[in-house]
């Protein structure tokens, strides 16, 4: 999976907009050992481009379980939805968290079908927001589209 190298300058703006947290997931970049990734929210394989609407900011296991996916299928339905897109849906229209801000809940198809193909609630991700909610970094502040 070779990604797309951007610029600095547009790495930098899709960090900063989404407060360098993980657009899917919403963790935070400095507690990761590892760099996150440019996301394309169409692949360009699917006709997307890299333009700065069409990128997000993800954790590299959001960005390897998204990959190619411009849809997946909501458990509740079991029917096709497209992904969640940064760019032009509300995290907040689409997620909740869980009351002990441990789990990411999908509240629409779309965010249902995301947080399953996602896996949104893996195992070691609701750790981690365990041990960030103890050190007051979780939640983190959602970011405008």
């Amino acid at each position: 999976m070779a990604g797309t190298v951007f610029p600095e300058e547009i790495r930098l703006k899709v960090m900063l907009r989404s407060r360098h947290c993980c657009e899917y997931c919403k963790s935070l970049d400095k507690f990761s050992p590892v760099f996150f990734t440019i996301d394309h929210i169409i692949p360009p394989l699917q006709g997307g481009t890299h333009d700065l609407r069409n990128l997000a900011y993800s954790c590299p296991l959001c960005n390897r379980l998204k990959w190619q996916k411009i849809n997946a299928v909501d458990p509740v339905t079991n029917s096709p939805v497209r992904i969640f897109n940064p760019r032009t849906d509300v995290w907040e229209e689409r997620f909740r968290w869980s009351e002990d801000y441990l789990q990411i809940i999908g509240v629409t198809a779309i965010g249902r079908a995301t947080e399953s193909a996602l896996r949104l609630n893996r195992e070691k991700l609701v750790l981690y927001r365990k041990e960030m909610l103890e050190i007051g970094q979780h939640p983190p502040q959602i970011s405008p589209n």
